[in-house]
């Protein structure tokens, strides 16, 4: 079952509509799909300047984020 979206506005550049637009008339995924994907690449970025848990260790955002990029490529390449 997909999740409830809230809608909202974004302001993009006129050649930021035109590549995002190519790219759905190529791929046909729709071009809000790609907004989402990039505000969780952003929100993934930058997790330590969310509110959450504090780290025991100094380093922990670094090694969380290490560990995730190989979680992830594990994941991708798992049958």
């Amino acid at each position: 079952m997909p999740r409830k979206k809230i809608p909202t506005t974004v302001y993009i550049t006129p050649e930021q509509d035109q590549e995002l637009k190519a790219l759905h008339d190529k791929t046909k995924v729709p071009v809000a799909e790609y907004i989402r994907q990039g505000i969780d690449w952003v929100l993934q970025e930058n997790r330590y300047h969310l509110p959450g848990q504090l780290d025991l260790y100094g380093d922990a955002v670094e090694i969380t984020s290490v560990a995730w990029g190989g979680l992830r490529k594990a994941a991708k390449k798992s049958p």
